[in-house]
């Protein structure tokens, strides 16, 4: 016999024989082998549970590339690192200014994995530059453009008729406004010719009526001559009067062959329409007196 065949004990007995059985040896594991959809969507989903489903990010544009299917794609930086951002174009499109490279902006939206790249992004839903107003930006952006081209030029206003026969009114039925403008035109000089063309005057799709209006009247005038078009509404809210200050309205008005007053809102409210306007009346009450001269 082998002596570890044995176990000795102190006491002196014979030993008594006992085989020893060696532990199992554990049993080798592969590593799992995973394939690049399946990593992908096991970091999809870490981000998915441990991030906000929808959270405000701050940081500086770079990159800006507004792609031809209407996407927005950047980079959103800040002094130490960046992230990769999309903008798809069912947000993009209702944007009232234009983001460019070096812009401040906060993002609203969620970080997500896009598996045929293999990295992460930041898909946005609203973007507003920081520290100054979406739209108080949108009106900068275009008045410059605009001014820049030449649609606030005084070479390009023409002459408001003394004594029209003819006058179109664009404004809301039944608004403050188109009744202020009927009485003045009614009190200061009752034998013009009035028509009204209604239009909304705020809210989705109000410019796009608006500049309608103004390239009908154009257009029915040609056999049946308008001598002035009076463009107005009450006063309200940089929000209320937005649809006064996007380019389709001001290219309308710019284009259109019959002089143009504007009255909109308050005398402290300036709309780029009124800046493109052939003149511009503080309110909609002066717009219908500089229409017309007072019949004695």
């Amino acid at each position: 016999m082998q002596q570890n065949e044995f176990l000795f004990s102190d006491s002196g007995k014979s030993p008594a024989k006992k085989s020893i059985n060696p532990k199992p040896k554990p049993e080798k594991k592969e590593p799992k082998v995973y394939s690049v959809t399946q990593i992908s969507q096991l970091i999809k989903m870490t981000l998915d549970d441990h991030l906000p489903k929808k959270f405000l990010l701050e940081g500086e544009i770079s990159n800006f590339k507004h792609h031809v299917s209407g996407h927005l794609y950047f980079t959103l930086k800040d002094d130490n690192a960046q992230i990769p951002g999309v903008m798809w174009k069912s947000s993009s499109g209702k944007l009232k200014f234009k983001p460019k490279d070096g812009m401040a902006v906060i993002a609203t939206g969620r970080v997500d994995v896009y598996p045929p790249h293999g990295k992460y992004q930041f898909v946005i839903d609203k973007l507003e530059p920081s520290g100054l107003g979406a739209l108080e930006l949108a009106f900068r952006q275009l008045a410059q453009k605009l001014h820049d081209e030449g649609l606030f030029d005084d070479e390009y206003k023409k002459e408001i008729p003394a004594i029209p026969e003819t006058i179109a009114i664009i404004s809301a039925t039944g608004s403050a406004a188109l009744e202020d403008i009927k009485k003045t035109l009614h009190r200061r000089y009752p034998i013009v010719r009035k028509l009204f063309y209604p239009v909304a005057v705020q809210g989705d799709g109000a410019a796009k009526q608006i500049a309608k209006a103004i390239k009908d009247i154009n257009r029915i005038s040609k056999n049946d001559p308008i001598d002035t078009i009076i463009l107005a509404r009450g006063g309200g809210s940089i929000e209320d009067l937005w649809a006064f200050n996007e380019e389709v309205v001001a290219r309308a008005i710019y284009d259109s062959k019959i002089p143009i007053i504007s009255g909109i809102g308050h005398e402290v409210d300036v709309t780029i329409a009124d800046m493109v306007a052939d003149l511009r009346a503080a309110t909609p009450t002066a717009a219908a007196e500089m229409a017309v001269p007072l019949l004695e």
